[in-house]
């Protein structure tokens, strides 16, 4: 009856050793399948009406060939104006601050000078000169015609008549290159102090100077830029030259200040190589009373030489993920909802929205992709 009661025992305790095994084992495959259905990313019906997501699939599009490059914004040189004095002299006063805008032929500085009073005395000195000369010339003329008079005193008249001429005109336009009026210098009204004027119309962008400073000719006092007109100036390096034509469209942005895409086109390409090895490209910007650049603003630009075709998505299916490209990838479609699988991708580049694919080793053009709302999925992830 022991032996009997011990073999119950000992089925008994197989039993149960047996059914803890079944049940661990079931729990350790339905734990597999959670773990499989984890890696993919459930989204249902109603949440993916509810985002207004979309599905689509690669597709072959175009995308430019370009050369990149970099430069500034500048205006021509007729544009840009670097203020002089003709003569040199002391700052008697300097009104303007950078900033301010000029018209054409508004007074900018005045200068004095002692020796403006010097010009001005010897040119009416001149002129009262050859009022004598001129009649002295006249009557020695008229003496030779009828042989009054011998040709040596003839000639000695003509000669100190023309050079009193010469004088007088280089006096003259010495005069008017400082902007004093001859005729108010002959009406007896000298003055120590000349006007320089705006030779453009356009904004000060540079002041050199303060009241009292000397300047001599060579000293830059003001600069002056007219912003109506303004362009790219690119360099260009030499391996690129033989890409580039006119009237090809250039993309560039200023980056310290936008984001934002421009437009413009080839419009002169320079015909030197600089020492930098680098060539010229003067672009002309479109739409460009829409804009309002500066003068010297850092460009970055793409000039566009071909265009090429190659597979790609829209720039909302690509999400960046942990220093990598990934897109979602419809893995099932259920009577819940949508599981999809994450896909990595290496990228080209970005076109109008759409993004080249550099390889499809992981995808087909038949996968169905997530092309609007995965942002929002990989960043709950």
């Amino acid at each position: 009856m022991q032996r009997v009661l011990y073999k119950i025992a000992m089925i008994s305790v197989i039993l149960a050793l047996y059914s803890c095994n079944n049940r661990e084992a079931n729990n350790e495959i339905v734990e597999a399948q959670n773990e499989t259905a984890d890696d993919r990313i459930f989204v249902s019906k109603a949440q993916f009406e509810r985002s207004k997501m979309t599905l689509g699939s690669i597709e072959e599009k175009s995308f430019p060939v370009t050369v990149k490059t970099s430069g500034m914004i500048d205006v021509p040189p007729e544009n840009r104006a670097v203020v002089n004095a003709t003569m040199g002299g002391y700052i008697k006063t300097t009104p303007l601050l950078i900033g301010d805008k000029v018209r054409k032929g508004q007074a900018l500085v005045t200068i004095e000078n002692p020796e403006f009073v010097s010009l001005q005395q010897e040119y009416m000195e001149v002129t009262e000169q050859l009022t004598y000369l001129k009649s002295e010339f006249d009557r020695q003329k008229t003496m030779r015609a009828e042989n009054i008079t011998s040709q040596k005193s003839f000639l000695q008249t003509e000669s100190a008549y023309k050079t009193a001429v010469a004088r007088h005109n280089g006096l003259r336009k010495q005069l008017q290159l400082l902007n004093i009026s001859p005729s108010r210098v002959e009406a007896g009204n000298i003055s120590s102090v000349v006007i320089i004027y705006a030779p453009i119309t356009g904004s000060i962008t540079k002041v050199n100077v303060s009241r009292g400073t000397y300047v001599s000719p060579a000293t830059a006092i003001l600069e002056i830029i007219d912003n109506d007109h303004i362009h790219l100036e690119l360099s260009v390096f030499e391996k690129d030259i033989l890409k580039l034509k006119k009237g090809q469209l250039i993309n560039f942005k200023i980056p310290e200040s936008s984001t934002e895409t421009y437009r413009a086109n080839v419009h002169l390409i320079g015909t030197a190589i600089e020492e930098n090895r680098t060539i010229k490209v003067h672009g002309h910007i479109e739409k460009e009373s829409d804009v309002n650049f500066l003068v010297g603003m850092f460009v970055e630009a793409a000039i566009v030489t071909d265009s090429a075709f190659a597979k790609a998505l829209p720039e909302t299916a690509i999400v960046a993920f942990e220093e990598s490209y990934i897109v979602l990838i419809l893995d099932e479609l259920t009577a819940d909802g949508y599981f999809f699988k994450a896909v990595e991708v290496k990228l080209g580049s970005s076109h109008e929205g759409n993004t080249a694919l550099v390889s499809l080793d992981k995808l087909t053009t038949t996968d169905k992709v997530l092309t609007s709302g995965a942002f929002n999925l990989v960043a709950d992830e």
